[in-house]
């Protein structure tokens, strides 16, 4: 009974270790379902064998020759190479945002632009035509000194009074500190009362310019023509500044200068036009403008724009400043300015001029696709017009707050920010030679405003085209002056010379829209990288999310052989230390415990080996030894 009582406890036990077995299989196959893969070779072989990516079975298929498989293996990974360089094509050209042009052609009633008109004839204002008259004298003189001409001028009221006499030795002063001087190579010399004739044509003309410090800017013209109009125009603005509120001066005389005004058939008045004055170009007259009902254009043809009949005959104004005879015309968009000097060109005395329009409008892409600007308000140049923002208005805004900020006074061409004033050689001495240098700067970029100044996103231009024919001709001009000189009290000096007329109309009833569109768009990008796959692996969308779960797999392949790595490492035992001579007694005491594990587990081994029946010889003698005891 007590042997019975001794097997029965080991079967147990081996039942309990048959039962473990079985729970851990059972737990193996639960895990096997979030079990990665054991190596890399097994991920690749199971790659290799399933995925839909053409040309990879052949690197498993044909493993067991060696040539093929070198084969196979340089052509899938040239062929990767070839496919992902065209990738790198395709993300390069979409980041660099490139734009169709779409070109469309629209028809429907046109608004009329607006059309500035001058005299070119800059007027003798009242309140300075004895500065003016003065200076006249100085350069009569200067003249004769340096080309020996004299110069006619107007019989004039010469008689002033104190206050002009002050006014006209200031003039004469300031004119005296910037004389008109001949230039031979590189050095300014004053002209000699009795320099030869003969050797002026070897001579350049330019007057001289200095700051405080006797720094001197040297401003020479090949032309003395240009020489002389600068020089003049550089005193007239002078003597223009010295006036307050001279650009406020209304002594406009429309109905001297415009004889007649007709748009689609119908007359003009005075709410159709306003009035400003340029210091070159005279009194000038803008119709259309937002002041104004806009005019509208429903008809292309001459008879439905606007026909002007213009004098073009000069009478009391500056001939230094105006050397043309005529009238200039801008076509320009409504709440824009009017810069003469870019757009303008002038209408010949004589002659009917017949213009012909066509609307353009340009719509740009902004933000990554061009640097353009919706409204100027991002651009870091403050808008000194009380227009909208034009790449014009911006450039000339950024020269004049470059000139107060260097000059310490404004350009009297362009708009007088807040604080300022108008240059002036009676309060600013020097402002000529900061002008001069300035300007050549700012031509040669060096303030950036031609960097600074975008384009706006949107704008409309007007592509002009002209015709030109004799007005009015010779069987009809006696009938056409008596007429003007009926109506509107003509004093005929010169006929040919006298008006002029001007048409300005629409082409045609379409006009033409460039509008811009990005050319690389996702859509686009996804099209071609799908394209450039299936041409180089024949594959699909889930090809590239099997080529994407390899890479997932392959970076946790890496991070767990990588932790099992580390967790082996910090698992092995520590070094044993070398033993010395005398502890080798306490080495061969501890010897005995140190070995008895191992016997414990070598007999553990040995003993779950064996069956019980094999240990049954071994009972009798236990038996007789309980027995005898």
């Amino acid at each position: 009974g007590s042997v019975k009582a001794g097997k029965m406890p080991e079967g147990e036990k081996m039942r309990q270790c048959k039962q473990e077995e079985e729970q851990q299989q059972k737990e193996e196959e639960r895990e096997g379902l979030i079990e990665f893969y054991s190596s890399y070779q097994e991920l690749f072989q199971f790659f290799c064998s399933n995925t839909t990516i053409h040309g990879a079975i052949r690197l498993v298929c044909s493993k067991k020759n060696k040539m093929k498989t070198a084969f196979w293996s340089v052509l899938f990974f040239l062929t990767f190479g070839l496919m992902y360089w065209q990738f790198g094509i395709l993300y390069r050209e979409y980041f660099s945002y490139p734009v169709n042009l779409n070109l469309n052609l629209n028809s429907d009633r046109l608004t009329f632009p607006a059309v500035t008109l001058c005299t070119l004839n800059p007027y003798r204002y009242s309140a300075i035509r004895k500065q003016l008259d003065k200076l006249d004298q100085i350069t009569h003189q200067t003249l004769l000194d340096l080309y020996d001409y004299n110069m006619s001028l107007p019989q004039r009221d010469w008689s002033t009074s104190s206050t002009q006499k002050r006014s006209s030795r200031s003039l004469l002063h300031h004119v005296q500190r910037h004389p008109l001087r001949r230039q031979k190579r590189d050095n300014l010399v004053n002209l000699p009362e009795n320099s030869p004739s003969v050797d002026k044509n070897d001579w350049k003309i330019g007057f001289v310019l200095c700051n405080e410090n006797n720094d001197c800017f040297h401003q020479a013209y090949s032309s003395g023509v240009d020489a002389v109009r600068e020089w003049y125009s550089f005193h007239y603005i002078n003597i223009l500044a010295q006036v307050p509120d001279a650009k406020a001066l209304d002594e406009s005389d429309f109905e001297n200068f415009i004889y007649a005004c007709r748009f689609n058939e119908a007359t003009c008045d005075k709410a159709n036009y306003t009035h400003f004055h340029h210091p070159l170009y005279g009194n000038c007259y803008t119709f259309n403008d937002n002041s104004s009902s806009v005019w509208t254009s429903s008809m292309p043809g001459i008879n439905n724009g606007l026909s002007l009949v213009v004098r073009t005959e000069q009478n009391d104004f500056i001939p230094l400043l105006s050397t043309v005879t005529g009238a200039r015309v801008m076509v320009h968009d409504q709440n824009e300015p009017a810069f003469m000097d870019d757009g303008g060109f002038n209408v010949r005395p004589g002659i009917e001029t017949s213009i012909s329009m066509r609307k353009e409008m340009t719509v740009r892409l902004g933000g990554s696709y061009s640097d353009c600007t919706e409204d100027g308000s991002d651009v870091p140049v403050q808008n000194l017009y009380s227009s909208r923002y034009t790449e014009q208005v911006c450039i000339r805004s950024c020269f004049q707050l470059n000139m107060v900020e260097r000059c310490g006074c404004a350009y009297y061409f362009y708009p007088l920010p807040g604080g300022a004033e108008y240059c002036d050689y009676t309060k600013h001495k020097a402002w000529g030679y900061c002008y001069y240098k300035l300007l050549a700067e700012f031509k040669a970029d060096v303030l950036g405003c031609f960097h600074k100044c975008r384009k706006p996103c949107k704008m409309t231009e007007y592509q002009l085209s002209a015709g030109y024919s004799r007005w009015p001709s010779a069987v009809s001009e006696d009938w056409v002056f008596y007429m003007l000189s009926q109506q509107n009290k003509y004093n005929i000096t010169s006929k040919r010379n006298g008006v002029a007329k001007v048409n300005i109309f629409f082409k045609e009833w379409n006009y033409k829209t460039n509008g811009e569109s990005p050319a690389f768009t996702v859509v686009t990008l996804l099209s071609q990288l799908g394209n450039q796959w299936s041409l180089w692996f024949g594959s699909s969308v889930l090809s590239v999310m099997e080529l994407a779960e390899l890479v997932l797999d392959f970076i946790a392949i890496t991070f767990i052989l990588g932790f099992r790595w580390f967790r082996s490492r910090q698992k092995l035992p520590p070094p044993i230390p070398p033993l010395n001579s005398q502890d080798n007694a306490a080495f061969q005491d501890e010897a005995p415990a140190l070995r008895a594990p191992h016997r414990f587990t070598v007999e553990a081994v040995v003993t779950t080996l064996p069956s019980y029946n094999s240990l049954e010889p071994r009972g009798p003698s236990r038996d007789g030894e309980e027995g005898h005891e």
